[in-house]
């Protein structure tokens, strides 16, 4: 070859290697890291694969893998994703958002003896964990809220007795497992159980974002998954509509019988994704079309679908609280059901739930989606109390400090424990709710935080066969006036040992303890070498009945964890 070609090669090669590089770009994120993206790759990725056929081709492949599925076990092979690199999640390379609250802090008794906050149904930081788990991340600490981990399982406790009563009170104390100086206390609340068959007719409204960020096979096919599975188990009673948004909103299916099956699959199958983000304008439509389909006592009701990347129209995170606030005094509630990775918003669909007195669930597989919309058909759609507010006086005689475990942001003033118009959390029919105070008791040598220095010492008052008085306050679905519920909390129902203690309270310990090891464990290791074979340890010896293995998948959880914490740092908040 003469030199001459030989340069020219040369040249042809470095040409071609330039062209390369200048497709890959570096772009700078909102948490300002540096993410390198191959633009012109993806755009022609895209344009080559037809939205509807991906879709398509995606369902059938998720439908073959649930049919495997004999049991309904998140973490295990048959629906865990696989590990690919250009699939990983990574907080330098999204712009998902999570609410930054401080954990509660330890309280002294003779200073601040009341604790007040709204009860919290929600599970969907749990289903949003296992998410990232699953994809080889621990995830941002942001994104664990400890009570909604613990309230994601079936407990085993008893309902109300008394007629009327929606709901019964149950509360225990044994030593807490990784601290040998404190005690757990759990505050247990069981809804009354309501057959499907004997639950009123719903109206229920699918609002479903259709715009372009929901192509995603874990966005927009397996939220048409989900709703098809609903729609086959509902009943000729029933009324299904179908709203869609994007650029702009529209209404897809009037309202239609449950016994119409096949009119609204066919619907659904229709759905397909682009355009921009116009949630606020879905959000008013949906609302309307609910209004007009009203069923007096029965269950109204809106489900909104979406990653939450609003973009157009109103996207002011306290204007769309607002817009829910304002729609919910018509009688109709609004659930969120989050969807999809990397442009996800946590903390708008969570606090749109709370502000339409509904329920937050994330979706991250087909059986998630059966676990929230089939199998808890009663609690996720049928409310039984509304409003529902705990109020919890220690007594400085026998309690010297404590901390309520989670609920971190559904803390409330003591003065709105009897006001009726500050708003709290629902109860739907035979859900459980769990809450789990730390406390030490004035037996336990010196607390963790000193008393002050300048102010009177106070001599602790009170019955010291007493721990603690609990109140709860809620509202019939039907009334605006709240109802009253009481009872005290004992020395002597104080056990021995954590062993002793009932299987709910030592799985939900597990749990809280998983929880707050993922945030990072400021206020557990007391006890010599805790670490997560420990909560493993405790999760195992407490699975109970465990049908749909939800409780085995969470050894499992913790196992995954475990091995991320020795292999890679946690996932930093984007606002770290």
């Amino acid at each position: 070859m003469s030199v001459i070609k030989r340069s020219h090669w040369i040249i042809a090669v470095a040409l071609l290697l330039s062209v390369i590089a200048c497709t890959t770009t570096e772009r700078q994120t909102s948490s300002g890291d540096v993410t390198r993206v191959d633009t012109e790759h993806k755009a022609e990725s895209d344009q080559m694969t037809m939205p509807a056929e991906k879709a398509r081709r995606t369902e059938e492949a998720a439908a073959a893998t649930t049919s495997m599925n004999a049991k309904r076990i998140h973490a295990l092979p048959a629906t865990a994703p696989q590990f690919h690199a250009d699939r990983e999640i990574s907080l330098r390379q999204n712009t998902e958002k999570y609410q930054h609250v401080e954990p509660h802090p330890i309280k002294l008794v003779m200073e601040q003896p009341v604790s007040t906050f709204s009860i919290d149904v929600d599970t969907g930081a749990y289903a949003n964990v296992r998410r990232f788990l699953n994809a080889g991340q621990l995830p941002p600490s942001d994104a664990v809220r400890v009570e909604e981990m613990i309230n994601y399982f079936p407990y085993s406790i008893e309902g109300p007795i008394a007629d009327g009563e929606p709901f019964a009170v149950h509360v225990e104390v044994a030593p807490t497992p990784w601290n040998a100086d404190t005690h757990l206390m759990r505050v247990a609340l069981k809804g009354r159980e309501v057959a499907k068959a004997q639950l009123p007719p719903a109206n229920l409204v699918f609002l479903i974002d259709v715009s372009g960020s929901m192509e995603d096979a874990n966005k927009l096919p397996l939220l048409k998954q989900a709703f098809r599975a609903l729609t086959r188990h509902l009943r000729p009673t029933d009324r299904v509509s179908l709203v869609v948004y994007a650029g702009a909103s529209g209404v897809v299916l009037e309202p239609t019988a449950g016994s119409e099956q096949r009119q609204i699959l066919a619907a659904l199958d229709r759905l397909q994704a682009g355009g921009s983000t116009h949630g606020a304008a879905g959000i008013e439509l949906a609302y309307q079309v609910a209004r007009q389909a009203f069923i007096p006592g029965g269950i109204n009701r809106v489900l909104l679908a979406t990653d939450g990347d609003f973009n157009v129209g109103i996207t002011n995170f306290e204007h769309l609280k607002n817009l829910i606030e304002r729609q919910r005094a018509s009688g109709v509630a609004l659930s969120t059901l989050g969807f999809g990775t990397g442009n996800y918003n946590d903390h708008l669909m969570e606090q749109l739930a709370d502000a339409g007195n509904g329920n937050y669930s994330y979706i991250d597989t087909a059986n998630e989606a059966r676990k929230v919309l089939i199998d808890e058909f009663s609690s996720t759609m049928a409310t039984i109390a509304k409003d529902v507010k705990i109020q919890v006086e220690f007594n400085p005689a026998a309690v010297a400090e404590y901390r309520l475990i989670g609920y971190d942001n559904r803390a409330l003033r003591r003065e709105d424990f009897n006001n009726d118009r500050v708003d709290a959390g629902e109860i739907g029919a035979g859900h459980a709710v769990t809450a789990l105070y730390e406390i030490r008791l004035v037996s336990r040598g010196k607390s963790l935080v000193d008393p002050l220095r300048y102010q009177p010492a106070a001599t602790p008052a009170g019955n010291a066969d007493e721990l603690a008085h609990v109140r709860l306050r809620y509202k019939l679905p039907s009334n605006e006036h709240s109802e009253l519920m009481s009872r005290s909390v004992r020395t002597n129902q104080v056990m021995a040992s954590f062993d002793a203690a009932s299987e709910p309270l030592r799985f939900a310990a597990a749990v809280a303890a998983f929880g707050q090891q993922l945030q990072g464990g400021h206020h557990l290791g007391s006890a010599s070498g805790f670490g997560y074979d420990d909560i493993v340890g405790w999760a195992r010896n407490a699975i109970g009945n465990d049908p749909y293995g939800y409780r085995a998948e969470f050894t499992e959880l913790v196992n995954i964890a475990h091995n991320l914490s020795q292999i890679a740092p946690q996932a930093r908040n984007q606002d770290e």
